[in-house]
This record gives structure tokens, sequence and C-alpha cells, in this order.
């Protein structure tokens, strides 16, 4: 075996080096809770399986080819690792495959890559400036050689025997594989980041072959988790707002942090929202359930009141599954569904998403007059998208169904000067810092808006659902964050700050802020009940945030549970009151119910499961 390393020391060269870094990056990277030897070992150890495999391929090629193979394999997974390493240091999350897919529409990388990078980044790469200079200049003391396989067999089987031993120690702390798929930050302790996108690769193919095999024995045991937690609506409030027009407002990355808040010189930060919920029904529990789709995901719940996949966006990777959406069900009640939203249509795929959720018509950004002095960050700025919208919200037909996008308080959080209502937040983070002027930008929008549908004469008339769409400050800047929320912001707290509002504002009714825990996907449910629609239309995993006998629950795409007794995330049982860990007995039944949640809600996407529902189309 000392034989085979001197002949091939390149190779081992290129490759220690690309374990030792991965090693690196992702210990400091990653979120990982590693609390044993064990544990450790193996984390460290899973890197060399994958590259074992791919680096001794290389010694079947012709020796001439073998130094550039290094250099690419070298290079192709420095960018792998790099990307990775840029995107979870801002959101705390992994680049999948599905992601891939929706390129440029992923949103956040891609458009903000400047606010991503940092100075030091270059340390990524120097390794590689060394494997190139040896490359070129071919040194004596790291030769390369071709391993004919035949000649070879004995070494090939200790690299096979080593990968696979790696492999199965990487299993030793799985739990249930397909409640793993919820936590990457699990999956990549227990394989490592390159085989991470192996086991990607695999669900990738196993999910798209579900709708083929699928049939309506699958649907039996959905059916019963959704009985046995259905909750009865409020009958008082039900078919209050029936026949009335509704605007549905998706307030980009608005927290429920910034609600009845002040900055350090006393100026509210959403004054607008503070007054209007007085006079609605606000629901300050309520937490963010989008997944990697994120405005989309959030878009998808308000709409079918089912969970957003783990991996990619619905409105990507499912977007010609048959659903029994809201749209649908208001179309066949004679109301006019239009979207308004200031983007291409082909963002998200939402040209052909809406058409499938019944949108009657789609006002994108042709619809629009976006300028250089009316636009910022990603595009059209609220108040004049509101303004420009009010034209369309005129002239449709009675009773009509509006939701409106918002775009301003989107990262990276830009905004001229001449738009600040406040100033920014003093901070080392200029994220966290230029959020709150952002924020208070798309309140004002908010008001602008309330103003114009009464002059026109359709407030009266008018459900008004405002909801924030997901966070707006990543777990990266919570150090920063603590400043301003005045506490240390630990893991069970971290939670709580996924808080988003969502207020439902119905005019005569009086107001009332509710503290039931709910989520995102919880709303369709609530906005059924009130305009009157039978449930049996639809198939809902969410509950009537106004039910009289609702249970505090909600799990959230990676399968943190939070009910009002614990908080269940990383792996860790917190009391919800005080923050005290809790051993895991306390969180177990919570955990297990998020966990079926997840599951059968992906089961019916993945396997276009509801042309099997009976009251289906």
């Amino acid at each position: 075996m000392i034989n085979f390393y001197q002949q091939h020391k390149f190779m081992w060269f290129c490759l220690g080096i690309l374990w030792l870094k991965t090693f690196v990056v992702s210990s400091l990277t990653f979120d990982l809770t590693i609390n044993q030897f064990l544990e450790a070992l193996i984390f460290a150890v899973n890197p060399l399986a994958f590259l074992l495999v791919v680096f001794s391929l290389g010694l079947l090629l012709k020796t001439s080819r073998q130094r550039p193979y290094y250099f690419i394999v070298s290079l192709f997974l420095t960018i792998i690792l790099y990307s990775n390493a840029v995107y979870y240091r801002e959101f705390t999350d992994i680049i999948t495959l599905p992601m891939l897919v929706m390129s440029g529409n992923a949103g956040d990388l891609s458009t903000s890559v400047l606010e991503l990078v940092n100075g030091y980044d270059m340390l990524f790469f120097l390794d590689l400036v060394v494997i190139g200079i040896f490359m070129v200049k071919k040194p004596n003391f790291l030769p390369v050689n071709k391993a004919i396989f035949k000649k070879s067999k004995s070494k090939y089987a200790l690299i096979a025997l080593v990968v696979a031993t790696i492999i199965a120690g990487g299993q030793l702390d799985s739990t249930n594989k397909e409640t793993d798929t919820f936590n990457r930050d699990q999956i990549i302790k227990n394989l490592g980041v390159y085989n991470f996108y192996v086991y990607d690769a695999y669900l990738h193919l196993t999910t798209n072959s579900q709708t083929a095999f699928a049939d309506r024995d699958d649907w039996d045991l959905i059916e019963d988790h959704l009985d046995k937690y259905h909750v009865e609506p409020n009958a008082e409030l039900s078919g209050v707002a029936e026949g009335m027009n509704v605007v549905m407002v998706s307030m980009e990355s608005v927290e429920s942090f910034v609600i009845n808040e002040t900055m350090e010189n006393g100026d509210e930060i959403t004054p607008f929202l503070n007054d209007l919920i007085e006079d609605s029904f606000y629901f300050e529990n309520i937490y963010d359930q989008s997944g990697q789709g994120k405005t989309s995901d959030t878009e998808f719940m308000m709409s079918n009141s089912m969970y957003p996949l783990g991996r990619g966006a619905v409105f990507h990777t499912h977007a010609e599954n048959e659903y029994a959406p809201l749209q649908r069900g208001l179309n066949d009640k004679g109301y006019f569904t239009a979207s308004y939203h200031a983007n291409d249509e082909t963002f998200y795929n939402r040209n052909v998403m809406y058409q499938n959720l019944g949108y009657e018509r789609y006002y994108d950004i042709d619809s629009y007059d976006v300028t250089e002095e009316n636009s910022v960050g990603w595009g059209l700025k609220d108040i004049d998208f509101i303004e420009q919208s009010m034209k369309y919200l005129k002239q449709a037909p009675q009773p009509f169904f509006a939701t409106l996008l918002t775009l301003t308080n989107h990262f990276p959080y830009e905004l001229d000067p001449e738009d600040q209502y406040i100033d920014p937040f003093e901070s080392e983070s200029d994220i966290v810092s230029r959020y709150f002027p952002t924020v208070r930008y798309t309140d004002e929008a908010m008001r602008v808006m309330f103003e114009e549908m009464k002059e026109t004469g359709l407030y009266e008339n008018t459900i008004f659902v405002i909801y924030g769409d997901h966070y707006g400050i990543a777990e990266s800047h919570y150090e920063e964050l603590s400043e301003f929320v005045g506490y240390e912001i630990t893991d069970d707290k971290a939670r709580k700050l996924d808080r988003v509002p969502v207020i439902i504002h119905v005019p005569g009714l009086e107001g009332k802020t509710i503290d039931t825990v709910g989520g995102q996907i919880d709303v369709m449910p609530t906005l059924v009940n009130l305009l009157g629609i039978s449930e049996d239309e639809h198939v809902m995993f969410g509950r009537d945030l106004l039910a009289e006998k609702r249970d505090d629950f909600v799990v959230q795409r990676d399968g943190s549970v939070i009910t009002d007794e614990i908080i269940y995330t990383k792996d860790t049982c917190f009391d919800a009151v005080d923050g005290s860990v809790l051993a895991m007995e306390s969180c177990t039944s919570a955990y297990d119910r998020g966990q079926n949640e997840l599951i059968y809600s992906d089961k019916i996407i993945y396997g276009d499961l509801i042309r099997f529902h009976e009251n289906s189309e």
C-alpha cells in the first residue's frame, strides 16, 4: 500500500487538501450539534468517502490527463463547498438540487451576491492556485501513474471497503430516513456535504416517480390524519364576510417583532399596522412555515392549506398537479380572481402555477410603469405598486379576490434616503440596520392602500388579509439583532423570532388580538369559514385560527414544532414559557404529529393525490 501511495502522490495531495478544507469549512459554517466523539469522528471522515470514489476514478485515466482531472475535480467541489458556505452563513440552509432548477428565481443568492461575499472568501481558492502550479510544473515529488484495474484490484477493493465503512458509520446516528429529509443539518452531519448531493439526487429521482405509482389507497391514511386533527370552525363567525371582496397582501419579509415596537428615538416602526390591529383580528403567534420557495411557498399555503416542500419550490416542481385551491372555490362562487405583482410573470413559475390555481388574471410587471425613479432593490416601490394597482382594483368585477405581493422590504433592504420615514438602526450588521426603514416604508404603503380603498368606496365591502410572507432577518444576524430585541437569542427564542404578523380586517367587526399558536397554513381555513365556503371543497391541513376548540400547534418546514407548552428544535426540547431544557419525552407527541403532517402533505404533492379526493373536480 505504501508503494501505491508513492506512485500516486499528486492524487493523494489534492484529495488530502480538499478533505482538510471540507472539514474545516463544514465545522465553521454549518450549525451542527455534535455531542459525542463518535459523532465527531463520523462527521470528520464522511467527506472522505465521496472524495475517495471521485479521485480514484482518475487513476484509470492516462497520466497526461490525471493532473487536469484532479484540478477540475478540486475546482468543482470547491465551488460546491463555497456556494453552500456563502448561502448557509446568510440563510442557514443548504442549496438543494431543486433550487438549481429554480436558477435565478431562487432569488436571494443570485440577486444579492455582493451582500453575501466577504473579503476573506479568497482563502477558499488558495489551494487551487497551488494545485494549478503543480499541475503545470509537474514536480517529480508528486508523481501520477495509471492504475490499471486488473493489476490493482486489491487496491480498489480496499478503497471500496473504506468507503462502505464510512457510509455505514454515517448511518449509526441516523433517525427515521423519512423525517431526516426535513433537517438538512442532520443529513450533513451524517453524510457530509458531498454525499448530501448523492442523497439529494436519490430523493429527486424517488419523489419524481411517486406520481406514477400512486393510487387511491394512498389517500386513506392521509384522510384519517386530517380527520383526527380537524376542529370545527367558529360557528358564530361563519359567513360573516360572505360575498365580500377579498384583498390579500403579502408583506415581504415582515416579522412580528417589529409590531408595536419603536426605535430608540420613539419612532414607531409600523404605526399604521399598530392602529389597524386594534380594529382587526390580529394573530400574534403565527409562525413562518415557508421553505426554500420563500414567498411562493407562502402563496402556496395561503391558496391550498398544505405545506410547501422541503426541497425547492412547489411552484417549480409540481405546478401542474391537481389541487383544490381557494381561488377555484371562489371562482365557483362568482368571484373574479387576480394577482398583482410587479415582477416578471415567469418568476417562480407563476405564469404556470397561477393558471392552475385558478387565477383569472395576473397583473405582472408589464401591467406597471416601472422606472428608475419609482423602483429600488427588487423593483417597483411598494407605495407606487399600491397606487398603480388601485386603478385595476377599481375596474375589477365584484366580488373580487385580489392578492398583492410587495417587494420593497426584500433582502438586502435597500431604500432611497428620501423614502425613509425612520432612521436605520445602529448595528454592525448592515442588513439589520437597513431592515427597519424598509419595514416602515411597507407599513406606509399599507396606509396608502386603505386610504385609497376608502376613497374608491371599496373598503366597506372588502375583507383584508395582511400577512408577513417569511422571515426577514436570518439567524446569521441574530447577534446584532439581539441588540434591538434586548436579549440573547437562544435556540428556543430563535424559533419565537420566526413569528410573522397575520391581520384579518373585516370592516364593522370588533378587533381582537388572539394568542393561539399557529402557522401560515391556518390562514386559508380561517378565511374559508369567514366567507361561508364549505370546507368539503378543499383539502386543508390547517385549522380555523378562530375556532373555539383549536389546540395550539405549528410545525415548520425544517421539522421544528411549537405549541403553547413546548418548543422542539435542533434535537432539543424546550419549555415554551421559560426556555428551560426538557426531557425529550415532553416533545414526543407534538414531534410525531409534526412529522406526520409534513410526510402526508409531501405524499399528496409528490403523488399528485388530490386527484383521488372525492370532492376534486
